[in-house]
């Protein structure tokens, strides 16, 4: 009994680290991160923009909230202090705040169009997180959304197509193969670990806002009674067109609230099921899709959206294009350029028949020793069963007695 248990358990965690090893190490194609990419480097060069119209209003010891107190913020001064630091803390002059809030600009549209993406996703995403720091109190939750949407493309080959960089590799497809860095530098189309790790990060990250923020509602009464959608309507600070008219109808606006909590706090547990995955993804379109429209914030609400496409299979992008077949589309015009991957991958299986090869002759030789082995005992014991024999011991057969002289 005791044995049993032991087996079944040893196999249960054989194969939940299978598992967990095929969820984490996987390889996977770019496409679905390229589409987050342009669309989070699109919203942070916005949000730049936006914040260039009233520069010095924010930044700087004149602005709303100055230097010092923006740092008090984080230095435990009015609360519990934390690991936040930013050097624009320390920068007061002007000119050197324009100048640096123009590099932030070039740096964030070339990560959204997918120029060196190698540097420019993590420069975004450090600019972006000083900004972040330096802004303590004058932010919203778009702003948390593509700092951490950045923070993991910048993990991964996300600039590996639909972008400049992978137009320059198709330039120099023969430079890359014969240069490692720039072969680093621009990424090929092809499925990698990294691209599966980056998108596992964000999915599990998702799936934990979306967990406390349920947790969080559910906390309050407002989600219980069912009025919490109406009061968020009838909020002419949010209000983008008039829905007070769900006042008359009671029961829709009290579902929508139940289904709306049920949703997001069981969204951690039911996004990963194939089967529930389109109906979860179908009601997150719907809720950010309704807090776009309904209640203006139409930024946050389409990022939300974005976020959640990190649960769409990347095959159903590589399906829309025209070099599925192949793992490095960009050099399919480049019949005689053969990709790293291919090389890799043909390296591989060569090394792997010859190492087939190799067993199979030292196996072939065993078994020939085996044969020969045999074949010797088969005359010995024949030689053994004739010398039983009464006939032969009175008539010797001269072949037997040739037999026993080979053995001596």
């Amino acid at each position: 009994m005791t044995g049993s248990l032991f087996a079944v358990t040893k196999r249960w965690f054989k194969e939940f680290v299978s598992a967990w090893d095929r969820f984490w190490f996987s390889p996977r194609y770019p496409h679905v991160l390229a589409v987050l990419r342009i669309a989070t480097g699109l919203m942070l060069l916005y949000s730049h923009l936006v914040l260039a119209t009233e520069l010095t209003s924010f930044l700087g010891d004149h602005a709303w909230i100055n230097n010092t107190t923006a740092a008090q913020l984080h230095d435990g001064a009015f609360g519990s202090s934390d690991m936040g630091q930013s050097y624009l803390w320390h920068i007061s002059n002007p000119l050197l705040l324009w100048v640096h809030h123009a590099l932030t600009i070039l740096i964030t549209g070339a990560f959204a169009a997918g120029l060196l993406t190698r540097i420019t996703a993590p420069a975004a995403w450090f600019l972006q997180l000083m900004y972040l720091h330096r802004l303590t109190g004058s932010l919203f939750g778009l702003d948390q959304i593509i700092t951490y949407m950045a923070m993991y493309l910048m993990l991964t080959p996300c600039g590996s197509c639909l972008s400049i960089d992978a137009w320059l590799r198709r330039t120099f497809a023969n430079q890359c193969l014969t240069n490692r860095k720039l072969d680093w530098l621009l990424p090929e189309i092809r499925p990698t670990v990294a691209a599966n790790l980056g998108s596992r990060l964000l999915q599990v990250h998702l799936c934990v806002i979306y967990l406390f923020g349920g947790l969080a509602k559910a906390r309050g009464e407002l989600w219980w009674d069912g009025t919490a959608t109406w009061f968020a309507a009838a909020n002419f600070e949010y209000q983008s067109m008039d829905m007070t008219w769900l006042g008359s109808y009671p029961r829709i606006f009290s579902a929508i609230t139940h289904i709306t909590l049920f949703w997001e706090v069981f969204y951690a547990g039911l996004v990963w099921p194939k089967l529930s995955r389109p109906i979860i993804l179908g009601m997150a379109f719907a809720v950010h899709g309704g807090i776009a429209v309904c209640l203006g914030m139409i930024t946050f609400g389409m990022m939300m959206i974005v976020a959640n496409m990190v649960f769409i299979e990347p095959k159903w992008l590589v399906r829309t294009t025209r070099d599925t077949d192949a793992p490095t589309p960009q050099l399919k015009a480049e019949p005689k350029v053969q990709s790293t991957f291919h090389r890799r991958e043909q390296d591989r299986r060569e090394q792997e028949i010859e190492s087939a090869k190799e067993s199979l002759r030292v196996r072939e030789e065993k078994l020939r020793e085996r044969v020969a082995k045999l074949k010797k005992r088969e005359r010995k014991v024949r030689r053994a069963v004739a010398r039983l024999k009464p006939s032969n011991r009175n008539n010797p057969d001269p072949n037997t007695d040739t037999d026993a002289e080979d053995d001596l």
